[in-house]
């Protein structure tokens, strides 16, 4: 009998809720990993993919010791998952969801991220550029690009602040509206000195123009974009890359020309003259200037769609 109710209490223990400790303990980890994987979401528009990817898995990371702790009536079928091994589990899961997150490990500490645009001639050939470049300059993968076709450099949008490709609809047209196409993107503020010195490498070098002339128009005017424009702490570091490639920089008023023949950049203040993205359809984009890129270039707009990294712009499109 004493057996008998020996094992009853221990098979008691083994199905009743687990202790305040190891709840208190779940509880934490669980809403540290919602924090640190949604940090980003500060910095940006609401990514709800990212939101449910985290939650998905805290989820994934509780449910199993949970499980094995709520199984009514029966004993345990396997071992219970120890405290040091669903520690390592978290630990795990939070790193590699950081490491994918678009707006985390992408800057020093202490090195703001800044958001900055570059263009010469057509966006596609460019966008490509720079995302190799943040790939070999800043080590970023396939989640944290941040390089996205778009226009600038206009003094108007269209209805509910649309800037649209040239579009049978007429729906705020880009080149209409005096923009440029440009390639925007978030670096680190120390980078963009070599982010600089990469732009002026895009153009030939024997002629000192854009690589696709044929394009003309202020729409394939160069351009680049800093908050404050001239002003910007880092814009001596500019104007070192601008005068090593034998360029000139002058500040952009908005709906300027074409520079073409010119070997001359004008520079924008992001805060008066803004980065508009471009439609889903532009970008990983392949051009006329390369080969193809391959279709695992162009299906990184179908994972930065998904992750919240591009977004519908109401224009005409393919989503």
């Amino acid at each position: 009998r004493d057996d008998g109710q020996k094992q009853s209490q221990k098979h008691q223990q083994l199905t009743k809720r687990p202790n305040d400790v190891d709840t208190k303990v779940l509880l934490c980890l669980h809403l540290l990993f919602i924090v640190l994987q949604n940090q980003s979401l500060l910095d940006t528009d609401m990514n709800f993919s990212s939101l449910f990817s985290s939650v998905f898995l805290s989820v994934t990371v509780l449910t199993p010791y949970l499980v094995q702790g709520y199984q009514a009536n029966q004993p345990p079928q396997q071992p219970a998952l120890s405290r040091r091994g669903l520690l390592a589990t978290a630990a795990a899961t939070t790193a590699a969801a950081l490491l994918s997150s678009p707006r985390q490990v992408l800057a020093d500490e202490g090195d703001s991220l800044t958001d900055v645009y570059f263009g010469v001639g057509c966006f596609w050939h460019i966008q490509h550029e720079f995302i190799e470049g943040e790939r070999n300059i800043l080590g970023r993968n396939d989640h944290q690009l941040t390089a996205l076709a778009g226009y600038a450099g206009g003094k108007e949008t269209g209805s509910e602040g649309r800037v649209c490709y040239h579009n049978f609809q007429r729906l705020a047209d880009y080149g209409k509206m005096g923009h440029g196409e440009v390639v925007g993107m978030s670096i680190p503020e120390s980078k963009i000195g070599d982010f600089a010195d990469l732009y002026f490498s895009l153009f030939n070098p024997r002629t000192k123009d854009r690589v696709d002339p044929q394009d003309r128009g202020g729409e394939y005017r160069s351009l680049l974009g800093l908050p404050g424009g001239t002003k910007h702490p880092s814009y001596p570091s500019v104007e070192q890359a601008a005068k090593k490639y034998g360029f000139s920089l002058e500040a952009g008023k908005g709906n300027d020309p074409d520079t073409l023949g010119k070997q001359l950049v004008y520079v924008y203040d992001t805060k008066k003259f803004p980065f508009y993205q471009a439609e889903v359809y532009h970008q990983y984009h392949d051009d006329f200037q390369s080969p193809p890129y391959g279709k695992a270039y162009n299906k990184l707009a179908d994972l930065a769609l998904d992750e919240g990294r591009i977004k519908t712009t109401g224009c005409p499109d393919r989503v």
